[in-house]
């Protein structure tokens, strides 16, 4: 804590002290207040502004401080100076009070609380910068709820301070009235229970409804002037209607089967999406093939002398299609028809909020259903670079069709997805160069993961092209080549195939969403609320449709909750949980992360301590001969309470996992290192490193007095 927080701690607190020291709370007592009520009425009509300026500044001090006393404040306000200038008076002193406790509160005690529950005072920061205002005006209706605590608490938030007074002067403003009137007949109360009584009581709970009922009966009016062009059917063929077969629909429709609802899933092209078919899948096949290729180079490394690999591109690549092909089937249109899920495939069109138009081979139809989910999906970007157009690129769409090996390759993008096929063809006996604008390969993780994978493509012979930014394709000669431009010079990069690998975008377009005025976000995904719905209450999106996330994990974690909230939504809603999201780049070597890292964490403002585990230390990295790479986690500065994990080296995709389920289930460090980990296993990194944070922590003083015991029965 500052020298500055520390003086206005004392401050106040030498104020509260002589509060409580000299009783002057006597003088705020409802017996005090009738004994001397005729004496400061005098002294207000001698003295009417000096005596405003004083009460005022009274009551401003009472509230600041919060000290005990403002309800008879409020009532002498009323007996000196009527219902009207004492409203009047009350209003703006209990404001201005209020506001400064709330600024003392934010100004002690918020950055020591953000350093302790960064993660969690930000998600109340969010919820604040949404409805704050709303919720701070039911509250201040009810004088059910302490204020003072209302102040403290709301100091601790992002709420702005003219926010605060505004809606704390307006929303106080009944009670004020009340209060102030019932001042006016002072004679008459014997003490504050009376003034308060139950009946007034529960109209005061009732104003505090009216804000809550008052949203609900909006959103209700906004869902119904969506819907008023519309006509809605009587009743319905389906409950619900998913669009996409890829994870996010699958899973949706799996759901919606399980619970006997009646639902069709509309798939144009494959069934399986993105990920069995373009995407994880493939990717993967392709990364085994081509590290096996890479071991066998290491071969000297586990005493063989030598071993040579005689392998042909294309079949790499036929084996690639045979793994998608093998896997194909637990996608597949039989399988989920056997769960009972009425697949069509075809191209659907949403007509209206509550019906699809599908064409199919066999004709037109039209189906409608209480509830539809977006689940389309995204493709690579395609950027709008001049020359683009002329040549034949490749995208994670099409380059699975490749057949014949390219020579020379550009890979353009430097994320999880151009790092993975990067060197994965570059194992394979292509020469890569990757093309980066950013200064450094997966600009998301922490420098010193990029750092790593940086090293190992340099070292594989990938030609990593940094701060390069593409600015035009041409072709000279018969001859493919990038222009580039690398710190305002440009430069010529010679290639046969060129791979775009710079992102993907939302399939919004060409199913119904324009028509119908579904709203898009910033990011061009379409725009879903905390339930996975649209600006449509009953047609929702889950998957890389919606976002945040584009992987196949969170598209089936976002599918579930849009599947039971069109189901039971009328019953019980759940807000997606975003809290726990893992993932992994599965190049080598391997990055897996969940939670914050130390970049994420510092533009944040959260703090943290890292412990950090090298895998080189590891007995089986080592018998592996993969001792490579580290487990680095991040905690709240002093206790074993995880905010997030990175984790780079061999299998670090399946050793996140336990640190998932550890921050999904708020366990800590120290439960990870009271946990058997099976020697020799990778999985022992993950103990190890919890071993290095429990070091770092040991009680120093008590370690001396046990020092101490042992030699003395030692004698």
């Amino acid at each position: 804590m500052t020298s500055s927080r520390i003086i206005l701690l004392i401050v106040i607190a030498a104020f509260i002290s002589a509060f409580f020291y000299f009783d002057l709370g006597h003088y705020l007592s409802l017996e005090t207040l009738k004994a001397q009520q005729s004496a400061i009425e005098n002294y207000r009509a001698t003295h009417p502004f000096l005596a405003i300026a004083v009460y005022a500044l009274v009551y401003i001090a009472v509230t600041g401080l919060s000290l005990p006393g403002a309800a008879i404040l409020t009532l002498a306000g009323g007996a000196v100076f009527g219902v009207l200038w004492g409203t009047l008076i009350v209003s703006f002193a209990s404001s201005i009070g209020a506001t400064l406790a709330f600024l003392a509160a934010r100004f002690l005690f918020r950055d020591s609380v953000k350093d302790r529950f960064g993660e969690r005072l930000k998600a109340i920061d969010e919820g604040v910068a949404k409805e704050g205002s709303f919720y701070l005006f039911t509250l201040r209706l009810v004088p059910v709820f302490p204020f003072f605590m209302i102040n403290l608490l709301m100091g601790l938030t992002n709420m702005k301070t003219w926010t605060f007074y505004i809606v704390s002067q307006i929303g106080m403003l009944a009670g004020t009235a009340v209060y102030v009137n019932a001042g006016t007949q002072l004679g008459k109360i014997d003490s504050l229970a009376g003034i308060l009584s139950p009946a007034l009581l529960g109209s005061f709970i009732l104003l505090g409804l009216f804000p809550l009922i008052a949203k609900k009966i909006i959103t209700i009016i906004g869902a119904r002037k969506v819907y008023k062009q519309w006509q809605k059917p009587e009743k319905f063929d389906n409950n619900i209607v998913v669009i996409g077969g890829g994870s996010a629909g699958l899973v949706t429709s799996y759901i919606a089967a399980a619970v006997k609802a009646k639902v069709t899933l509309i798939e144009k092209h494959k069934m399986g999406g993105d990920c069995l078919n373009t995407g994880c899948v493939p990717s993967k096949a392709l990364i085994k093939s081509s590290k096996l290729l890479s071991t066998l180079k290491r071969s000297k490394e586990f005493g063989i002398n030598e071993m040579t690999a005689d392998f042909k591109f294309s079949e790499v690549m036929e084996r690639v299609q045979g793994v998608v092909q093998t896997v194909a089937p637990h996608d597949s249109v039989e399988r989920y028809t056997a769960l009972g899920v009425d697949v069509v495939v075809g191209e659907a069109k949403i007509i209206s909020p509550w019906e699809v138009e599908v064409k199919t081979a066999e004709g037109i139809k039209i189906i409608s259903s209480r509830s539809i989910v977006i689940a389309a999906g995204a493709r690579p970007f395609v950027p709008p670079i001049p020359g683009l157009d002329k040549i034949d690129y490749l995208t994670s769409d099409n380059v699975w069709n490749l057949r014949e090996q390219p020579k020379r390759m550009v890979v353009l993008g430097g994320g999880p997805i151009g790092s993975e096929l990067a060197q994965a063809f570059a194992r394979l006996g292509v020469n890569v160069t990757q093309v980066e604008m950013a200064p450094r390969l997966l600009i998301r993780e922490d420098i010193e993961v990029s750092a790593a994978v940086a090293a190992r493509f340099i070292k594989e012979g990938i030609d990593v092209r940094l701060e390069h930014t593409a600015k035009e394709f041409i072709v000279e000669n018969g001859e493919k080549i990038l222009l580039a431009e690398h710190k305002g010079e440009q430069v010529r990069i010679p290639f046969d195939q060129v791979l775009l690998a710079i992102g993907r975008v939302a399939n919004t377009t060409g199913y119904g969403l324009e028509e119908l005025g579904v709203q898009l976000s910033d990011r061009r995904t379409v725009q879903i609320n905390d339930f996975q719905e649209t600006n449509y209450p009953n047609i929702y999106a889950c998957g890389d449709v919606s976002g945040p996330y584009q992987f196949t994990h969170t598209a089936a974690h976002q599918a579930w909750y849009a599947s039971v909230n069109a189901l039971f939504g009328s019953f019980k809603k759940f807000k997606t949980d975003y809290s726990v999201i893992p993932w992994a780049t599965f190049t080598d070597p391997e990055v897996a992360r969940v939670g914050l890292n130390e970049q994420e964490a510092k533009e944040q403002g959260i703090a943290y301590e890292t412990s950090v585990y090298g895998i080189d230390d590891l007995d089986r990295a080592i018998a592996d001969g993969e001792a490579y790479g580290f487990v680095k986690v991040l905690t709240v500065p002093g206790k074993d309470k995880i905010l997030g994990v990175t984790i780079v080296g061999e299998h670090s995709g399946d050793l996140i996992a336990e640190f998932v389920l550890a921050m999904k289930y708020k366990l800590g460090l120290n439960k990870v290192l009271g946990t058997i980990h099976i020697y020799p296993t990778m999985a022992e990194a993950n103990k190890y490193v919890a071993g290095v944070w429990k070091k770092n922590h040991q009680p120093e003083k008590l370690l001396q007095w046990v020092a101490k015991f042992h030699a003395w029965k030692r004698g």
